[in-house]
């Protein structure tokens, strides 16, 4: 339950935003400065991970603050007024900041998002040294199930996402799309592969799988990395 403090402060805010004129203007004058500065410290805090630096980092930041501050101002009708109107808007700008720094971090370095190296992902199963075979046979075997099960789109956000780590939603946005949607794609393109794999023998079927869980824990994490 918040005070009635904080309680007049967000009517405040959701009055002045949905307002027209000089009140809106002095309102979004007032939010702006205050959304760059989240933007600003978020941008900062990622940048280490992506190797953004200087006038990179302050135009994401204004970007995101100004975008942040328009979708503010179309969802107002959506705050309940459950905690400060401030940290309900600084939601926006944090995933504005994300959303542009990945979406650069891939525009810069020309990151081919349909690349099918699939001699990659066998390094990236958690398996100890005895286990490095069947790893690198399983890759092959999902590889060859990409290519005979899936229709052209599944294998491009399948390959995107899950091979070459591309977001989902910076993926959504190269592809004119919505994150919903390429959830529901690869969503459908892990179901064929787990039934391919099924069929061919690298998984196994659904009742198997229950009666002889914990009994093979290092199996089982190398094939659910790869079809779950």
């Amino acid at each position: 339950m918040i005070d009635s403090e904080i309680d007049r402060e967000n009517r405040r805010w959701v009055r002045d935003l949905a307002a027209a004129g000089p009140r809106r203007e002095s309102a979004c004058n007032e939010l702006y400065p205050w959304l760059l500065r989240i933007a600003k410290s978020e941008a900062r805090r990622r940048a280490p991970v992506l190797g953004l630096v200087g006038p990179e980092l302050e135009d994401i930041a204004h970007q995101a603050a100004a975008d942040a501050l328009m979708a503010i101002s179309e969802r107002l009708d959506r705050f309940r007024g459950e905690a400060r109107f401030t940290t309900w808007a600084a939601k926006f700008v944090i995933f504005n900041v994300a959303s542009k720094m990945n979406r650069h971090f891939w525009r810069r370095h020309e990151i081919p998002y349909e690349r099918d190296d699939w001699s990659e992902l066998a390094s990236r199963f958690e398996v100890g040294p005895h286990d490095e075979a069947q790893a690198r046979e399983l890759a092959a075997a999902v590889s060859a199930a990409v290519e005979e099960n899936l229709s052209e789109r599944q294998r491009l956000v399948f390959v995107a996402t899950v091979l070459n780590g591309m977001p989902i939603d910076v993926l959504a946005r190269e592809l004119g799309s919505t994150r919903n949607a390429m959830y529901k794609v690869l969503f459908d393109a892990r179901k064929k592969l787990r039934a391919a794999l099924v069929v061919s023998g690298y998984l196994p079927k659904p009742s198997e799988a229950r009666s002889s869980r914990g009994l093979e824990g290092g199996h089982d994490a190398l094939h659910q990395r790869c079809a779950r």
